[in-house]
């Protein structure tokens, strides 16, 4: 484990700095939750106005204490804390847990007291939880730490939590209290002036009693250190987290496709999934998954069994496992025959396996055991509708005894209150996930299964593509020089040819003579683009012609073009090119978050980039594994495949495209902006080129 937050989470003693001896203070819950948790260590309460509390004698300051002492948590007015602090750190202290606010969240005199605060911590070798939160707690044997004030004990148990939201971390402690979640370690944030989510992940990751990893974020802190600390933990634990602020206030205006389509919200699901977290749009379903995931059991597939006592939940049960992207198992026809020679002629022994009303737990005993023994069966969803004749508990004994012998995800639904408390208590106490409707016993299957694809997520590097890096590099610097922040068509056609992505030729000309002679060569039809300084959407602005199969179009279309972008500009530059078709038209982009960084994009092409937003996206650099997924995340798929009789495109030269594109970007990170839209995906991969592009760099490092 990291030593440095052995003083936060395993202290050997804890000093509570505004201990109050009125109830429901804070500094007298904290206090009350110490030692009512059993806390393994002496408890200092800490205030200069008492001489007891809680029945302990109270110091005047923490350097009063005769012991050691490696935690403080601080419950005195933000005013006060610094004071607190150096106190603190006279003793040796090396935890601190600042309760109290009006710190950074206040801004102004709040920021540089947090500052302050900081500066001092560092100084002293002090690690300092907040300050703005609501404590921590261990339910370690050996520890039993509860410095909190939530009113909510937890149960032991494998589930770290944290939450950056004090009020917030309240309702999770009670949430998992209710629905018999264990938690092995609690922390609230606050501020995260110090310790961020990052340093919990590493904690946690080395912590051998946290078996998953539950995280309520609305920042990230620093994007690199979280991601390292992610993709590590997640590799060996499941990680979940609900991160709020999915609005689209915080898009920006650009001048790109790509820049327009991309907001935070987009990176943060990018650096999630590169990171093999799941993201939940809920905190209710993170319950759900989390009560699922405890049992620290992993499907093979998607394949769904249903084995249930009722039609109508079964039916419900169905419809969500399928809009929920999972499969339903087709059982093996010895399955059917052993099912139909152990259960009534008037059951089904198809899936969803339906027992019928009369089912008691000897049958359901049967059926499940039968089922979970196919081998085309990956999880098992149980339903069982309480009727007043059957004995409840002894169908959820059933549901317990199978799940304890099974390595497959086994969870159950019980549904009606007949009997209903008993049956839930047997199952809570044998750890079997239980849900009160179908639709949510599906939602926690397939968050299962996501995770599972996530842990199976290869982390290969991209290949090292050859690469003409100093042309590249000559033609940016070029550009930068004459502080020209859009790189011209022939420049950045050069630049991508450098990479290795295909374009189609093209020459810019002045003059209509010009345009009639690079059609002649190219040959007929061609297209023609105007080429003008701060022009960005062409097609809409007017200034694209395409499909001119002769001389007179051609002329025709230059005299529009003139027109309209000619006069008083100092005459009219135009792109001559030849037409491509026979492909679908697809987009590739590069764009910059104020907060992650640059990320790549990746949908549906030509006019429909804005219009059906059919976009993936993933934070630069991409492995192999994230430039596969983007090509198969987008909703498109049966475009890519060929739909209504069209060839199918190569998906592998799509991805190649992105990890190209990746490690230009790695190479020329002066490019902010990039769009290729559209890239014409053809049938032969010989035939694919970029038919239009713009890119955007930076005129300052």
């Amino acid at each position: 484990m990291t030593p440095s937050l052995d003083a936060i989470f395993r202290p050997r003693s804890v000093a509570v700095v505004g201990a109050s001896r009125r109830p429901h203070q804070i500094g007298h819950e904290i206090v009350r939750n110490l030692v009512l948790g059993g806390f393994t260590g002496p408890v200092y309460p800490v205030n200069p106005g008492a001489d007891v509390v809680h029945s302990m004698h109270c110091y005047a300051r923490v350097g009063d204490i005769p012991g050691p002492v490696d935690l403080a948590v601080l419950v005195v007015p933000a005013a006060a804390v610094l004071a607190a602090a150096r106190d603190c750190a006279r003793k040796g202290v090396k935890g601190l847990v600042v309760i109290s606010a009006g710190f950074a969240e206040m801004g102004g005199e709040g920021q540089e007291r947090q500052h302050a605060l900081l500066r001092l911590c560092r100084k002293h070798g002090m690690r300092l939880v907040g300050p703005n939160c609501m404590g921590v707690l261990n339910t370690a044997p050996e520890v039993r730490m509860n410095a909190t004030f939530a009113a909510a004990t937890p149960t032991a148990g494998g589930a770290a939590m944290l939450s950056q939201s004090g009020a917030l971390g309240e309702a999770i402690l009670a949430d998992a209290r209710a629905l018999g979640l264990g938690v092995s370690m609690f922390a609230s944030i606050g501020n995260r002036a110090d310790v961020s989510a990052a340093d919990l992940l590493e904690y946690w990751d080395e912590d051998p009693r946290t078996r998953q990893i539950l995280l309520y974020l609305e920042s990230f802190g620093n994007p690199e250190h979280f991601m390292a600390a992610a993709r590590r933990a997640s590799r060996r634990k499941p990680v979940l987290v609900v991160k709020s602020g999915r609005s689209a206030g915080g898009a920006r205006a650009a001048m790109s496709h790509t820049g327009s389509l991309a907001a935070s919200e987009a990176a943060a699901d990018s650096l999630l999934a590169q990171c093999g977290v799941l993201r939940l749009g809920s905190m209710k379903d993170l319950f759900l998954l989390a009560a699922a995931t405890q049992t620290g059991k992993a499907p093979a597939g998607p394949r769904v069994a249903i084995v249930t006592n009722a039609g109508g939940p079964a039916i419900l049960a169905t419809d969500a496992c399928e809009a929920e992207g999972l499969k339903l198992a087709e059982l093996g026809s010895s399955t059917r025959k052993k099912l139909a020679a152990k259960l009534p002629e008037e059951a089904s022994v198809a899936n969803p396996v339906d027992l019928i009303a009369s089912a008691d737990a000897a049958r359901f005993d049967r059926a499940l055991g039968v089922v979970i023994a196919d081998p085309g069966v990956d999880m098992v969803l149980a339903i069982f509708v309480s009727p007043v004749m059957i004995d409840a508990a002894a169908v959820a004994r059933a549901f317990a005894a199978h799940a304890a012998r099974t390595g497959k995800p086994l969870v159950a639904c019980l549904l009606g209150k007949q009997q209903g408390e008993a049956a839930e208590e047997v199952l809570r106490a044998a750890h079997v996930p239980n849900y009160r409707f179908p639709e949510e016993a599906a939602r926690a299957l397939a968050g299962l299964w996501r995770l599972e694809r996530l842990r199976r997520r290869p982390d290969t590097p991209p290949p090292d593509f050859k690469a003409d890096r100093a042309a590249a590099r000559a033609l940016i610097e070029a550009a930068r020089k004459a502080r020209r922040p859009q790189l011209r068509g022939a420049e950045l056609d050069a630049v991508l040819r450098a990479y290795g992505i295909p374009t189609v030729p093209g020459r810019v000309v002045s003059r209509s003579s010009e345009a009639l002679e690079a059609a002649s060569e190219f040959g007929w039809p061609v297209a023609v683009k105007v080429q003008a300084e701060g022009l960005e959407h062409k097609s809409d602005a007017g200034g694209v012609v395409l499909d001119l199969r002769g001389a007179d179009e051609l002329l025709e279309a230059w005299k529009r073009l003139e027109a309209r972008f000619g006069r008083g500009r100092g005459g009219m530059q135009i792109l001559v090119q030849p037409m491509r078709t026979g492909g679908l038209e697809v987009f590739f982009g590069a764009a910059t978050d104020p907060q992650f960084g640059r990320m790549l994009a990746f949908g549906l092409g030509g006019i429909h980039v804005e219009v059906l937003k059919d976009v993936v996206f993933r934070l630069h650099p991409l492995t192999r594994a994230d430039a596969q997924e983007m090509v198969d995340g987008i909703r498109a798929q049966a475009l890519l495949d060929g739909a209504r009789g069209r060839p199918a495109v190569d998906r592998a030269q799509l991805a190649e495209v992105l990890l190209r594109l990746s490690r230009m970007l790695t190479d020329c990170p002066e490019i902010v902006e990039l769009d290729l839209n559209p890239f014409l995906a053809a049938p032969d991969p010989r035939d694919s080129c970029v038919l239009d592009a713009r890119a955007r760099v930076a005129l300052s490092s």
